[in-house]
């Protein structure tokens, strides 16, 4: 058996939870080769959702689902915000090239992100989670989550998961 660690790992969670800012600056980037600003539904909900948490959403775009667009855009506001959520392109057609012009910028992985999102995901959608690629990271000092872009699946990572924790994830970022 094991002795005990030298620190209650759920005390030490809930202290970190406690030291981490309440408000964070976030930037929201749709990746779409169909929506419009007009119909942009889950980019609304991820800023409605961020502001009803009291966070700052300091800015949105709206680009194509290629990578070197998503890549610049992220690149331009890395330096600046504390969050970058996107959403779209994280599936598995031929258009869909998210998953690859974001991993190709993380410098950490937070690979618990993505497999914490389809499991919550199974339990909605079935197997048809296995499908999504959603995934998170950093770039520098800046947490980057990359959801779907359905509205039910934005809805679920903010709730279940960005949200809840955002605040830590910043904070461990900035030390």
């Amino acid at each position: 058996m094991l002795p005990d660690p030298p620190y209650n790992q759920q005390v030490s969670t809930e202290q970190h939870r406690k030291a981490a800012p309440a408000s964070v600056r976030c930037f929201v980037l749709t990746i779409s080769d169909s929506r419009t600003p007009a119909d942009d539904s889950s980019g609304d909900a991820i800023a409605m959702l961020l502001t009803d948490a009291g966070h700052v959403v300091a800015g949105r775009a709206l680009v194509k689902d290629d990578p070197s667009a998503v890549q610049r855009e992220i690149r331009a506001h890395a330096d600046q915000v504390d969050v970058i959520i996107t959403t779209g392109g994280t599936g598995i057609t031929s258009r869909d090239n998210t998953y690859e012009a974001i991993s190709q910028l993380l410098q950490k992985r937070l690979d618990g992100f993505g497999e914490l999102f389809r499991v919550l995901s199974f339990q909605e959608v079935g197997s048809a989670a296995m499908l999504s690629r959603a995934c998170a990271g950093a770039v520098g000092r800046t947490a980057v989550f990359s959801l779907p872009g359905s509205e039910n699946a934005v809805q679920l990572a903010m709730t279940k998961l960005i949200l809840p924790e955002i605040g830590h994830v910043v904070r461990e970022l900035s030390r």
